[in-house]
């Protein structure tokens, strides 16, 4: 008892070095870990998607513009541009596009309308299996090994609802960015892009915590997970947004139509 525990590294003098475990060394050292897998699966799955299919510009209208990776630059386009899986597409107040994404199964026209902006990696479908290791991912995002820098992960799925709002009455989405991004999930909605508007939802909810008190966004992604058929975690998000305080009654109404028939279909 009390004595250091040693261990060799290629010669005699590193085994003379003790080896203490250090709690918050192999705290930080999970958490680099995390990240690492993190973006690794995210690279993996980007680029799956991208070799399976191509999304280009068929027609654009007033201000349209695009923006390469992280960079914070937005450059404009034109029609017949090819645009990469890390590319985000904005359109204007009065701006509008066309973008055809073609696969396998063949293309696919998506509308953009104004005032929305959309990622290219956004624009795909998901199997059932790429989804749960994107969910899962989210798990591992929100684990005990996060460093108390790192944002909380307020995640439909995940942490529910009323763990979100934490009994804040509704709200509207903000001005600037985060308008734009929720209208580009709207987008992939009514695209019938069902899991990747719930990743996107989720995502936000992180980057924008009020965002989680506007009732369409709430009940967009509930929708998007029945739709993508995950009744679990569609029911969850469903009563969830019933303790938000300050809910119209005709809100109500319509979220407790869907916990209804949800229940129906999984007994």
């Amino acid at each position: 008892m009390g004595e250091s525990r040693g261990f060799a590294i290629g010669n005699e003098e590193n085994s003379a070095l003790p080896y203490r475990y250090d709690e918050g060394s192999q705290a930080m050292n999970n958490n680099i870990a995390v990240r690492i897998v993190c973006s690794f699966l995210t690279l993996l799955l980007v680029t799956s998607g991208a070799l399976a299919q191509s999304v280009s510009i068929q027609k654009i209208r007033g201000e349209v513009s695009v923006r390469h990776g992280v960079t914070e630059q937005w450059l404009s386009v034109a029609v017949g541009d090819v645009l990469r899986p890390d590319d985000t597409m904005r359109t204007g107040p009065k701006g509008s596009a066309v973008v055809a994404s073609t696969n396998g199964a063949g293309i696919r026209r998506i509308v953009l309308p104004p005032d929305v902006i959309v990622d290219v990696a956004d624009i795909r479908d998901l199997t059932p299996s790429e989804l749960m290791l994107r969910l899962t991912m989210e798990k591992v995002r929100s684990s005990k090994y996060r460093s108390k820098d790192d944002p909380e992960v307020p995640n439909a799925a995940i942490v529910h609802g009323s763990n979100v709002t934490d009994g804040e009455p509704l709200a509207e989405n903000p001005q600037g960015p985060a308008l734009l991004e929720w209208n580009g999930v709207g987008v992939l909605f009514n695209n019938a892009f069902y899991p990747t508007c719930v990743l996107k939802g989720m995502e936000l909810f992180r980057l924008y915590p009020e965002t989680a008190r506007t009732f369409d966004n709430r009940f967009m992604v509930a929708q998007a997970l029945e739709r993508s058929s995950l009744p679990s975690e569609a029911l969850n998000e469903y009563a969830s947004i019933l303790t938000i305080p300050g809910l119209a009654p005709e809100k109500s109404g319509l979220v407790k139509q869907h916990i209804a028939g949800l229940q129906q279909s999984v007994k």
